[in-house]
């Protein structure tokens, strides 16, 4: 007979969609320093770009050699892009040049560009307002090819991996995780300062749940992109179908699940009972707050645009909700790019700038763009070389960082040659030279977090001698 845990079994129900933060704030030590800064209003935005984006076809080489270089090891999808034809979004005179500010050292002597559809981040880029991070991928260490190639430094388990790496991103571990740094992070500050902080509005997702956002003390809570719904409302004919009396069904289900069973002895039914009960009252009060939403920024009609205008809504119930730290996670997938590469990431990626762009527009109209970073994730790159006119998966990849905080009209970490045989990749592979920690790290503290907070949401960072990367104010 198999016998369940009862933390395990509150953390799994935790996972419902309409399952609230109840009970979980008993693991909080009253002992815990209380030393994460959470004064004022701020957020973090993970975009997470699910299948691993190309970064060598999202921010590309510019300078003459390097482009004839990538050209030559890239032919195939060059030649699916129709590049040479003067109309090709690869064409090298329709690419939009970056030029970068303060430290040029990650360009290494060479131009880079991003492709006409990433025209309104190139803006937002020259405007100081976005910063690229170049290669951030998941490590234990740091590491080089030599260490790879003489099997002396540990890696990262079941790299190339989509749902492993995923995980290692969002959770720093491999499929299986429970519990995410994005989490992490509003644990710490929930911690330092409970009575600013709401932990069953702090941690929220536009999908499916996402380990990124759950931590010992919170719990992600869903929001569709076209914004909640009361629960009673979800108990339609298409639940409870060919019932004539579906309205007094409804009705006394509704009834049922909000009321919950609290006296029963059974100790997991009792906790189940509070949890459906304390979800149905939690999901009606956001909704509520949800109706008084004031965001007028218009939004294209895509699916990330549609998830990142959610965000923008809850946002502006900021103060309604009473959570001073928020984190975000929505996600946009298609970037799986094995073959048919130009037809489908150039789609993407104007996805991906106009949605970012309307998203800045809605924090200027509330008045919080200095208070909230929008940040890209992958589960990892793309291989260097093509395969007929798609790529294989990578390792490390470049990132956006984008906000009113951010040292923006900067490139940090390293964007690498585009020399096949060197030494920063492995098996036409991206060996990253900034790690997933370091990124979040800096990310931590802008949110906040001191030192050992950091330390104790990100295992590996103290493997690693730079902390902060430099890319927040």
């Amino acid at each position: 007979m198999a016998y369940i845990n009862r933390r395990k079994f509150l953390a799994n129900t935790g996972a419902l969609g309409f399952a609230s933060s109840l009970g979980l704030l008993g693991n909080m030590t009253a002992s815990r320093a209380l030393a994460a800064d959470t004064s004022g209003y701020k957020a973090l935005v993970c975009v997470f770009l699910l299948g691993g984006i190309d970064h060598a076809d999202t921010i590309l080489p510019f300078d003459l050699a390097s482009y004839n270089q990538l050209s030559a090891i890239r032919n195939g999808m060059f030649d699916a892009y129709g590049v040479g034809s003067g109309t090709s979004s690869r064409d090298r005179a329709n690419l939009r040049q970056l030029f970068p500010t303060g430290d040029t050292a990650p360009l290494g002597e060479r131009d880079f560009a991003l492709p006409e559809q990433l025209a309104p981040l190139h803006s937002l880029f020259n405007s100081g307002e976005v910063a690229i991070v170049g290669g951030v991928g998941p490590l234990i260490q740091p590491t080089t090819r030599a260490q790879i190639d003489a099997r002396s430094v540990p890696l990262p388990s079941r790299l190339f991996s989509h749902n492993d790496q995923q995980s290692t991103w969002q959770a720093l571990a491999t499929e299986g995780a429970v519990n995410g740094w994005g989490g992490r992070f509003i644990d710490a500050a929930l911690a330092a300062n409970p009575g600013a902080i709401d932990p069953r509005f702090s941690a929220i997702t536009t999908g499916s749940n996402s380990v990124f956002l759950s931590g010992q003390n919170v719990r992600p809570f869903s929001v569709s992109s076209n914004g909640p719904q009361r629960v009673n409302a979800r108990f339609n004919r298409s639940i409870i179908s060919g019932n004539r009396d579906f309205d007094e069904t409804r009705r006394l289900l509704f009834n049922y699940l909000r009321r919950g069973d609290l006296s029963t002895q059974n100790v997991f039914a009792r906790d189940f009972a509070a949890l459906q009960s304390d979800g149905i009252v939690t999901g009606n009060e956001f909704a509520d707050a949800f109706a008084g939403a004031t965001v007028d920024t218009m939004f294209p009609n895509t699916g990330l645009a549609r998830q990142l205008r959610a965000v923008a809504n809850t946002i502006s119930i900021r103060n309604v909700v009473g959570s001073d730290r928020q984190v975000f996670f929505v996600g946009l997938g298609g970037f799986d790019s094995h073959s048919n590469q130009a037809n489908t990431l150039p789609n993407r990626h104007a996805q991906i700038a106009d949605a970012i762009s309307s998203f800045r527009d809605s924090m200027m109209e509330l008045g919080v763009w200095n208070d909230v970073t929008l940040f890209t994730a992958s589960e990892f790159g793309r291989t260097l070389n093509d395969n007929g006119d798609g790529t294989d998966h990578g390792w490390a990849g470049h990132h956006f960082v984008a906000g009113g905080s951010v040292q923006g009209q900067r490139v940090f970490g390293s964007l690498p040659s585009s020399d096949i045989n060197s030494a920063e990749y492995t098996r036409s592979r991206l060996i990253p030279t900034v790690s997933v920690e370091q990124y979040a790290a800096t990310l931590g503290r802008w949110f906040g977090l001191n030192d050992s907070e950091l330390d104790a949401a990100l295992p590996n960072l103290a493997n690693f001698n730079e902390r902060d990367l430099g890319f927040m104010g």
